[in-house]
């Protein structure tokens, strides 16, 4: 689309990664032609998970007109469900379409950003050179660092291994003995897929999922007509956005709620898998919504097969050419596929952040990513993070929360320029009551209820990633900037700040 071109030198708003996030963020800034603004993505097109995720059978897990930006003209999908490759399409049209083009930096990556005081703005450093920003948005989202657990042999191992979000198109997969790490939102859409390819297909899973069935569908010429005039597709994401909500008294722990919920899975597999064998290996032994609800028609189906074994247990070493499991099992494998997640309660990115007094954000996270109203974190002026701290749900769709988030964003901006303040920053008590907050509405749901999940942070077992309620109650709360939480920056008269 563009590559890494001259930077200017000095911005209103620098938008740190071009998935949802930042060209949701871009757009609406776009729009508004006030503020002038860059898009700094580290790699060579737009996307994010939706360009960096391209294994077989990806796809969405929330319908796609709910999964999709509010303020465009609606998505012409073909099915309830969009197929990974169609969103990326979806983002990439969205840039080209808004105008970004010309604000957006490919194949730049962001090294540091760190507060001026003096100056009341961030210097960005890049790999295509430095800038300053009044405004830093970062907006690299969850899933942009995978996670490869450190296995014992692996460097050691003669055959393919690599991350989802890395596919690999040269590795041996048809015909071949491969291996597949987890049982989580990747592996139960791959696992299908490489059945029909691999001669034989090992799943090693630590935990069972639960699983829901998908109940996917294919639109017809009339409904697809029907759903590009946006008064239709709006009242559709409404229906279909309302409802997912209600679920959020599952994760509650309400009855009858989570006992229809779980009882509905169970089924789902019983009805699925006959043996009791596997059927048992399959079972979760953990409250359901504890970790993600998986939706799924063929997952079960596939583990049934004869050409493939699934270990109920880790990956535990690699021994030569055979994956050694925690029970002791080995397999001699070609290929081994990571579908093992990301670093999203410790973003990597956050390292590179320094702010007020020289404290890198990845310090003041040490704990657990803490925020006010999940966008702001005190310490960091003029910085704004989108699909960050308690940001997400685990129930509904991310793009309500980031388009939320985005009208934070935007207040902020007005009130910027409307006060003749240069900078602000959120106060340290408004951040700590915010996080008191979090956590109480936290204490009495099912994700705090004893499983390992990533919605949690792995140090203080806070839940830090996902927010405590529904999509309405997170616009209620956070969808509007107010100024009283904010302190005022003032630079010293001596300094000539840039306009």
């Amino acid at each position: 689309m563009t590559g890494p071109h001259r930077l200017p030198d000095y911005v209103d708003v620098a938008i740190v990664g071009a998935g949802f996030a930042g060209l949701g963020m871009a757009i609406r800034t776009a729009r508004r032609g006030n503020e002038s603004f860059v898009i700094l993505e580290r790699e060579n097109a737009v996307g994010g998970t939706w360009r960096d995720n391209r294994y077989p059978g990806v796809a969405c897990d929330v319908p796609a007109h709910v999964y999709s930006y509010s303020f465009r003209p609606p998505g012409d999908w073909e099915s309830l469900f969009a197929a990974g490759d169609q969103i990326h399409n979806y983002l990439e049209q969205a840039a080209i379409d808004e105008g970004l083009l010309p604000h957006l930096h490919l194949g730049v990556d962001v090294t540091q950003t760190r507060w001026l005081p003096d100056e009341l703005c961030w210097a960005v450093s890049t790999t295509a050179g430095e800038l300053r920003a009044r405004v830093l948005v970062v907006a690299v989202g969850r899933l942009a660092d995978p996670l490869v657990p450190p296995i014992p042999g692996m460097n050691a191992y003669p055959g393919s291994i690599f991350h989802t979000a890395r596919w690999d198109d040269t590795a041996p997969i048809d015909g071949a003995r491969v291996g597949v790490v987890g049982t989580g939102a990747s592996a139960i859409q791959l696992v299908p897929q490489l059945a029909q390819r691999a001669e034989e297909l090992v799943v090693f899973s630590r935990s069972a999922p639960y699983v829901v069935p998908r109940g996917d569908r294919q639109y017809s010429p009339v409904e697809r007509a029907e759903l590009r005039v946006k008064e239709n597709a709006d009242r559709l994401r409404e229906e279909l956005f309302t409802e997912a909500d209600k679920a959020f008294g599952q994760r509650r722990g309400l009855r009858p709620d989570i006992d229809q919920i779980r009882d509905r899975a169970l089924g789902h597999l019983r009805a699925q898998v006959a043996d009791p064998g596997l059927r048992a290996d399959l079972t979760p032994h953990y409250e359901i919504g504890c970790k993600r609800i998986l939706l799924s028609d063929d997952f079960f189906p596939t583990m049934t097969r004869p050409n493939v074994t699934l270990e109920p247990s880790a990956l535990a070493q690699f021994d030569g050419s055979r994956a050694v499991a925690a029970s002791g099992q080995s397999f001699e494998l070609d290929t081994v596929v990571m579908a093992t997640g990301f670093s999203a309660a410790r973003p990597e990115f956050a390292t590179r952040v320094v702010g007020v007094d020289g404290e890198r954000l990845s310090e003041h996270w040490r704990a657990g990513m803490v925020s006010y109203a999940s966008t702001a974190i005190s310490g960091y002026p003029n910085m704004f993070v989108l699909d960050g701290p308690n940001a997400a749900l685990g129930h509904n769709s991310a793009i309500y929360m980031i388009e939320t988030q985005i009208d934070y964003v935007l207040g902020a901006l007005d009130h910027l320029n409307d006060s003749g303040t240069r900078a602000v920053e959120v106060t340290a008590a408004a951040e700590q009551a915010y996080t008191r907050e979090i956590d109480e509405r936290s204490s009495t749901t099912v994700w705090l209820s004893g499983c390992r999940s990533w919605y949690l942070d792995p140090t203080s077992r806070r839940l830090t990633l996902l927010w405590p309620g529904t999509g309405r109650s997170f616009r209620e709360r956070n969808g509007t900037f107010d100024p009283y939480h904010y302190e005022r920056l003032w630079a010293p008269d001596s300094v000539d700040l840039p306009v």
